[in-house]
């Protein structure tokens, strides 16, 4: 299957002609909003580019935004930073979901036991999007930070999403996605994808083995919904230096048994393809 670069992010698609002048300022309040929250600040003519707007315009729409605390300016730097108001906003998908609420102690709770890092992560179109993280005492850790992303194929989370899914459904995701490769080990054969799913969906979790970044391994499972759809993925990573196979083999069920918890406590249950 050819590989295909996922759509860029900022700028959203051009708008009909009739659409009005204040839905246009709100596209480009919106794009720069999306620009600036990639990222770890940019100034304003690196914002305005990217967001494909005028300098001027983009000043003006970043100056309202500060005054209700969206954006904040960053003067010493002179970068433009996401402000404390989006965050909120932002979490409120989270509250209303109640998985990240509910799902934080039990991501302590799986840091401790196992000493690795523990993620947390929700589909977004073809991505996953981490949504928190709860990093180990180890010196030597694994590190994404909230609302970074990854590809589908290429990660553990990724998997555990897709392993429920009806095939159609994975195969039209993969058909717009492609099987782009990281590492060595990125899994970009369509047959050995479909058996990584398969596996994922006997056993109950994921692994990813360098198949991202060189060096770095990743276990995960699925929590589910009222539906018995997956909704979010639980995960542990670390380094390849203490994830051995043995170690992997040790921590997959705390892993598993995990996430099942924090979909019982969220009002969810496992599919039934499931029979455990």
């Amino acid at each position: 299957m050819p590989s295909k670069r996922a759509k860029p992010r900022g700028r959203p698609a051009q708008r009909e002609a009739s659409t009005g002048p204040a839905v246009r300022g709100l596209d480009n309040a919106l794009a720069l909003l999306e620009v600036i929250a990639d990222g770890d600040g940019l100034q304003l003519t690196d914002a305005a580019q990217r967001a494909g707007i005028a300098a001027s315009t983009a000043h003006r729409i970043l100056t309202t935004l500060a005054t209700h605390n969206f954006v904040r300016h960053d003067e010493e730097r002179d970068h433009w930073l996401i402000g404390v108001a989006a965050f909120e906003i932002g979490s409120a998908f989270l509250r209303n979901r109640k998985v990240l609420e509910v799902g934080r102690p039990l991501m302590h709770e799986l840091m401790e036991l196992s000493g690795e890092t523990v993620n947390l992560a929700i589909r977004d179109g073809d991505e996953i999007i981490y949504v928190a993280q709860v990093e180990t005492h180890s010196p030597i850790r694994a590190f994404q930070r909230a609302g970074s992303r990854a590809p589908l194929h290429a990660s553990a989370i990724g998997k555990v999403l897709l392993a429920d899914l009806p095939e159609a459904a994975v195969r039209a995701t993969l058909h717009r996605t492609g099987l782009e490769r990281f590492t060595p080990k990125t899994i970009v054969s369509p047959e050995a994808f479909a058996a990584a799913l398969t596996a994922a969906r006997v056993t109950g979790y994921a692994v990813d083995d360098e198949e991202r970044v060189p060096g770095l391994r990743c276990i995960a499972s699925a929590v589910f919904d009222e539906h018995g759809e997956p909704l979010a993925g639980l995960s542990l990573s670390g380094p390849l230096s203490r994830l051995t196979d043995e170690r992997m083999a040790e921590l997959a069920p705390q892993v598993r048994r995990a996430a099942r918890t924090l979909s019982e406590r969220i009002g969810g249950r496992m599919p039934t393809s499931r029979s455990e």
